[in-house]
């Protein structure tokens, strides 16, 4: 499938944006990145094909400018070429490219993505810190900009522009993702939920639906993922708040239907199909049961019109008027791939294989694959959207391929030497962003100087000796020439006198032996003599 739909789209539409499979050829969508292009570019990895992943690196390093004169969609643009630019980068070792002395803290993808997501950073200036939806490429955001943004257009940066400070060094991007975040949070309802679109100006709710799907679903998607790359507990707590106000307010019978967000009364009682990323979601926090739950109510209305209708009546059963498309989108095959990893239950394979049943009978045509404009009578629509290819197919592999280098469970990993020491990479625990690029956790440790460490280490230092808030303790570290540093002011002649009388006693018996020894010590092992002054 991913063959037939890449071979078309390079022969019949690069370098335009997207295929158009009913009349082979190609337009352009988003912007005009060949955009096909960088979003396809993992899944050539994950499908094993280092060759043609190597090539088109190569391309995309000639081809692709940001230099241009065009309206970006802020929101699109950072998740599909920030985002698989970033991925294509951390993956590239893996993929046999000859990586600059410096990687993964520096490379030609790395460059592109920073040049690409500082394009954007114009969108975030407003008073609120939430962006524009749309930006000018050359000239940053119209005068005449609308000021109404929907709620995942603010909220879904954190996964992408965390990854490129750190492994840049430029907090500049992770400080506006996190500004934007916050501020939606700050204006939730009483009653714990967000609306639809929101003045990013005013700051004023301009539509007030609060639900799982279109306008918010990614938001609390990169709250979770954020915080799971991040190791941020606050992230995870705002996600963990809203989500006691969306099982509250939306939920009914395991389907989550839209609320007003002031009041909580129901005001659209469809499911759309954009909400079915939230089992897999809900998996990811370990809350499989209800995942179950919700996937099955979702899989009955797969099974009903051999896809998902982008809206769907609960009441009545049926689709709704000029609603009744599907554009072969990926979140439900999303979901049950996570699902799959987590409980081995063959039902969640049994959609893989009705997906795979469905796209190839109803959607496959000579130039590659077309969206479905009606899932009632099957007509076709002249598009295939980059998604495809990103994360349907992407995640279709993933779920009959256990064994796929993703799903690495830390057994085996890489070594990479780094300018800033040794760094672990390709171990698994990959998070995906919401267009199914891959991000290595690890990689935001490996470009920066252990800056933290020391602070970690007081820190642990302040619980063991339960510290007063008037006393307090220097903090030292062995320097490059064998000296001592104090990392918390002057010297204290006293505790250093302190320190030479204790570190005699400890002489005694090796650091590694059994006798129990205090806390100080054993951090001298490290190469570090930390003292207090009692």
């Amino acid at each position: 499938m991913f063959y037939h739909a890449y071979e078309h789209y390079l022969e019949s539409a690069f370098p335009y944006d997207e295929l158009r499979p009913l009349t082979c050829d190609g337009q352009d969508t988003w912007g005009s990145f060949s955009l096909t292009l960088i979003d396809a570019l993992d899944t050539l990895l994950i499908l094993g094909n280092v060759s043609e992943f190597q090539r088109v690196v190569n391309v995309l390093q000639e081809g692709v400018d940001f230099d241009i004169d065009v309206n970006a969609s802020v929101f699109e643009t950072n998740i599909r070429v920030v985002g698989g630019l970033l991925s294509a980068h951390l993956l590239s070792k893996k993929a046999g490219v000859e990586v600059e002395a410096g990687w993964p803290c520096s490379g030609p993808l790395l460059r592109m993505a920073e040049e690409a997501a500082r394009k954007l950073l114009p969108a975030f200036q407003t008073p609120t810190g939430m962006p524009y939806g749309t930006v000018n490429l050359l000239h940053g955001v119209n005068p005449g900009e609308t000021p109404v943004t929907c709620t995942a257009g603010i909220g879904t940066f954190i996964v992408e522009f965390a990854t490129l400070s750190h492994l840049t060094g430029d907090p500049v991007f992770e400080d506006v993702a996190r500004k934007a975040l916050k501020a939606l949070w700050k204006n939730r309802s009483d009653i714990g939920l967000v609306g639809n679109h929101i003045d990013v100006v005013t700051a004023k709710w301009v539509a007030q639906d609060a639900g799982i799907g279109a306008g918010v679903d990614s938001y609390f998607e990169y709250l979770v993922k954020g915080a799971i790359l991040l190791q941020d507990k606050e992230l995870m707590a705002m996600f963990l708040e809203y989500d006691k106000a969306i099982k509250n307010y939306t939920k009914f019978d395991d389907w989550y239907l839209w609320v007003q967000m002031y009041k909580g009364t129901v005001s659209m009682p469809v499911f759309q199909s954009l909400e079915a990323y939230w089992p897999g979601l809900q998996s990811l926090i370990g809350d499989v049961d209800n995942a179950m739950r919700t996937f099955l109510n979702y899989y009955t209305v797969w099974k009903q019109f051999g896809g998902l209708p982008e809206f769907y009546n609960i009441p009545q059963g049926y689709t709704v008027d000029k609603r009744e498309g599907y554009p072969l989108r990926p979140e439900l095959i999303e979901s049950a791939m996570y699902l799959y990893r987590a409980t081995r239950d063959p039902t969640l394979l049994e959609l893989g294989r009705d997906a795979v049943e469905s796209i190839e009978k109803i959607s496959k045509v000579d130039c590659g694959f077309a969206t479905i404009k009606d899932l009632r009578d099957h007509r076709l629509d002249n598009r295939m959207e980059s998604f495809f290819l990103a994360e349907t197919v992407k995640y279709l592999y993933l779920l009959f391929d256990p064994d796929n280098f993703i799903h690495n469970d830390g057994s085996v990993f890489d070594v990479v030497i780094t300018p800033y020491g040794e760094c672990v990479l390709n171990a698994g625990g990959y998070v995906f962003n919401t267009e199914a690029h891959p991000i290595d956790p690890a990689a935001l440790h490996c470009c920066r100087k252990r800056k933290e460490e020391q602070w970690e280490v007081e820190d642990l230092m302040r619980e063991f000796y339960s510290l007063k808030k008037n006393k307090k303790f220097t903090l030292k570290r062995a320097s490059e020439h064998g000296e001592e540093e104090s990392a918390t002011g002057p010297r204290d002649a006293s505790s250093e006198k302190g320190g030479e009388k204790r570190s005699s006693k400890k002489s005694s018996h090796s650091l590694l032996s059994c006798p129990s020894q205090s806390f100080n010590s054993k951090l001298a092992v490290l190469g570090q003599v930390f003292l207090d002054n009692t």
